[in-house]
């Protein structure tokens, strides 16, 4: 019987996970985080699990998992230290201990982010195309670095196989990151010139995705996206919400006056998160891996419309206004800049975000 442990499993991709390895025969799995799944499923073991610390050892050395799959990520805005310590030492944490303890087969879930926000990025990326993270985006910094460690655990550990996925933006049931917030705003922020492509990946079809890549599916680094690529001029028809175009020049003047000023996290450095967006191949996922995803990146966005209310209906950011009243405002809030969500995750966060 092959016994699978995953770690960052109280988070939405670890409980649709959950869900469906729970249908699966002839696998033992054993959920971890620092805090338990909200509906673990019957016949699902639950241990606590803090990556940033040293039970990582006790835990995995005492249950011996044939599968480690590892989801445990910060997704939510924090600082960078907490981020640093979830996202790059955890990793570092859990691959000391996979290799020591014997794990056959480790499952890391990684990001599109990983290969930077570049203007000579390839369109789309493949898998050997080089990993460059922006060291001024903290995920994709860290993103980068857990890269180079799985790389060098690869040559130290050749015995331990790897599956790497380089996820897109996930969107889904229970599942709010970084993106999702953008689209909850009454209209999106766009650059002049710059149609800002995005690609999804369907929680399920992620779910999925990582079943196979703890059982029958082959080793190796695989993109993850639906089929096909959305600019923001696609967003906000689907979406059926207003586009403020901005110069490059006038964002950057906005961010750096709202930054300092504490009315934006980020500064003018972050302007490349709109400009030059990784844009993933997934042909080798359905060639090689053997995986088709199910929706398409225009049907996993239709799909986050119905469910999690991106139309500004019934999402989060519209329920706030409503609560607080609305009125008027000018600077750098109306641009999107403001209106701070600062909602510090816990280590186990188990989110795949947000490239």
């Amino acid at each position: 019987m092959t016994k699978i442990l995953i770690t960052g499993a109280a988070g939405a991709v670890g409980s649709a996970l959950l869900l469906e390895l729970a249908e699966e025969q002839g696998i033992e799995v054993l959920a971890t985080d620092v805090a338990r799944p909200a509906n673990l499923p019957e016949g699902i073991g639950f241990e606590p699990l803090d990556v940033r610390g040293n039970d990582r050892h006790e835990v995995i050395g005492r249950e011996r998992p044939d599968v480690v799959i590892h989801l445990a990520s910060i997704v939510s805005p924090t600082t960078r230290a907490f981020a640093h310590s979830v996202d790059v030492v955890g990793s570092r944490n859990v691959i000391a201990a996979c290799s020591l303890h014997g794990v056959t087969r480790l499952v890391v879930t990684s990001s599109g982010a990983a290969y930077g926000y570049h203007a000579d990025n390839p369109v789309p990326l493949v898998e050997t195309d080089a990993l460059r993270g922006n060291v001024e985006f903290a995920y994709s910094d860290h993103k980068r670095q857990v890269e180079e460690m799985l790389a060098e655990a690869r040559k130290a550990v050749p015995e331990m196989q790897q599956v790497v996925l380089r996820v897109g933006t996930v969107l889904g049931a229970g599942l709010e990151n970084q993106i999702t917030a953008l689209f909850h705003r009454p209209g999106l922020l766009a650059l002049r010139g710059c149609e800002s492509p995005f690609v999804f990946i369907w929680t399920r079809d992620l779910a999925r995705i990582l079943k196979r890549a703890a059982g029958a599916g082959p080793e190796g680094i695989f993109n993850v996206a639906g089929d096909g690529a959305l600019g923001v001029t696609q967003l906000a028809e689907a979406l059926r919400k207003p586009i403020l175009r901005l110069p490059v020049w006038c964002l950057k003047l906005a961010l750096g006056i709202a930054h300092p000023l504490k009315l934006s996290r980020y500064g003018p450095a972050q302007v490349r998160f709109l400009q030059y967006r990784p844009v993933l191949d997934n042909s080798a996922l359905k060639s090689e891996f053997g995986y088709v995803p199910e929706l398409t990146s225009a049907q996993v966005l239709r799909f986050g419309k119905r469910r999690r209310g991106y139309d500004g209906k019934n999402g989060p950011y519209h329920r706030r206004r409503r609560r607080a009243g609305s009125g008027a405002g000018c600077g750098p809030a109306k641009a999107g800049l403001g209106n701070r969500i600062d909602r510090p995750a816990g280590p186990g966060a188990g989110g795949t975000c947000a490239a």
